[in-house]
């Protein structure tokens, strides 16, 4: 049954009080479903040769609603220069001046204590980093424990500028499979923390990625929209991977987010545009459909 049919066939409060638990917890999420709008944004790193002021203006004029802005992973220049020139101040200006609003800091390469103060001074604001190393299953939670713990003074330094750290999966990492993710969850220990999806490197380890939101639920701050593929087959209505069912689960969930396509790649701008307006378009028509 379409969601709003089953919406329409339970209107009375009686009726909702009759159905089991399970009934009830699915109604709830068909309704939500129906209430979620989706919001857009994308990555610095796509415009790797461009200066900051052009990714941000390439990225608004194709009417994406934020930007992510990335450290210097294969080589990307922005968010070191943003420190370096333009300061919290000169940021806050650019994103102004485009109309773009601040997604995210993606700090894999840097760390995110060097741009603790920067993400700061725009208002705060979500940082990604990566986990850890790998672990044997049977290790899983200990491992686990050990990782927070070890992360306390990041948790601390983004409570203080009112910021949030999102973990992303990977391969070979700590966060990897469905029983990590679902160990993180029951053991974060901080609001301050969440995960950042990856639907590539779940895919790659035949994990499905509508059960790897569940399982996120609230807990999920960053979702790269993001398959996996060779070139621009990676991005969204570009490969064969039908996003449907993973932008439902957001829905499901009613995911606050941004979804934010994405692929590693180094092409020209223009080529770069064209691949994600049609990404654009297509992420369009799958959450209203």
């Amino acid at each position: 049954m379409h969601r709003r049919d089953f919406c329409r066939s339970f209107v009375g409060g009686t009726a909702i009080a009759a159905l089991s638990p399970t009934m009830r917890a699915a109604l709830r999420a068909a309704e939500s479903a129906g209430n979620w709008k989706m919001r857009l944004a994308t990555s610095s790193i796509h415009y790797l040769h461009l200066p900051i002021e052009q990714a941000c203006q390439r990225i608004a004029d194709l009417g994406f609603e934020a930007v992510d802005i990335w450290s210097a992973h294969a080589g990307c220049p922005h968010l070191a220069d943003v420190m370096n020139r333009l300061s919290s101040s000169g940021l806050r200006e650019l994103l102004e001046r485009t109309k773009l609003k601040l997604c995210a800091f993606s700090v894999y390469a840097g760390g995110y204590p060097r741009y603790a103060q920067l993400l700061g001074g725009v208002g705060g604001g979500v940082a990604v980093r990566s986990s850890s190393g790998p672990c044997p299953p049977s290790e899983l939670s200990a491992r686990m424990k050990e990782f927070f713990e070890s992360l306390k003074p990041e948790i601390e330094l983004a409570a203080k500028h009112e910021s949030r750290l999102a973990i992303e999966n990977h391969g070979h990492a700590l966060l990897d499979s469905l029983d990590s993710l679902k160990a993180f969850v029951d053991l974060n220990p901080s609001p301050c923390v969440g995960i950042a999806l990856a639907p590539y490197h779940l895919q790659a380890a035949k994990v499905a990625v509508e059960d790897a939101i569940r399982v996120c639920g609230k807990q999920l701050m960053f979702f790269y929209a993001w398959q996996h593929g060779k070139d621009t087959d990676q991005l969204p209505g570009h490969g064969p991977t039908d996003f449907a069912p993973w932008l439902q689960a957001l829905a499901e969930i009613n995911y606050e987010g941004y979804v934010n396509p994405f692929m590693h790649g180094d092409l020209a701008a223009d080529d770069m545009s064209a691949a994600l307006a049609k990404s654009r378009d297509y992420l369009k028509s799958k959450a209203t459909a």
